[in-house]
């Protein structure tokens, strides 16, 4: 029983992170932003690669997602793409 509560408790769990990549999420973020900012609304992001001082991230997968740019360890250019 306890084995089947914790495996239901992780499930949501995990569908709850995957909820914070929504349209009302993506409309709160604003260039100055620090990337735990970032986090803090939509999750932690699925990759980032850094060239020549921008840190470049996705949050989600090719079908859904937000891509940001940070300069400086602040947001300066972000895109979303068929987010709900």
């Amino acid at each position: 029983m306890k084995r089947i509560a914790c495996m239901i408790a992780l499930t949501a769990l995990a569908l709850t992170g995957c909820s914070k990549l929504t349209m009302q999420n993506y409309q709160k973020l604003q260039t100055g932003m620090t990337q735990q900012e970032v986090e803090a609304l939509i999750g932690s992001p699925s990759s980032c690669d850094e060239t020549l001082g921008i840190r470049a991230c996705i949050w989600g997968d090719e079908a859904h997602n937000v891509k940001a740019n940070f300069v400086a360890g602040k947001l300066v250019l972000m895109s979303a793409h068929k987010l709900k």
